[in-house]
């Protein structure tokens, strides 16, 4: 089967916070959309699973490890599992998280 989503479409602001949306979530990985406020932080957490951000537009500081990575449309990010991380968004900003199942 053969799906599909107009991702531009699913990105809308909250006034504050973060808005996530599903957009595709199998037994290899998970796809979420989030859309994250200007001056929105998610602080220090890690994951279990490995994952990709693939930034959409926006402009933020993704910190990965302790490295700043400038969050700004077209950015693909790779993070091991048990990455520390943390994010924040100077401008409303978007990206897709994708989390990759273990085998």
């Amino acid at each position: 089967m053969i799906t599909h989503k107009q991702i531009k479409k699913l990105i809308e602001y909250p006034k504050s916070g973060i808005i996530s949306k599903e957009i595709f979530k199998t037994n290899k990985f998970d796809a979420t959309l989030f859309c994250m406020a200007k001056d929105t932080d998610i602080s220090d957490h890690t994951s279990t699973r490995e994952a990709l951000v693939f930034v959409l537009e926006g402009k933020g500081i993704f910190r990965l490890e302790r490295k700043a990575i400038k969050m700004e449309a077209g950015i693909l990010i790779h993070m091991e599992s048990n990455a520390v991380h943390s994010l924040r968004a100077e401008k409303n900003t978007s990206f897709i998280l994708t989390l990759l199942n273990k085998f």
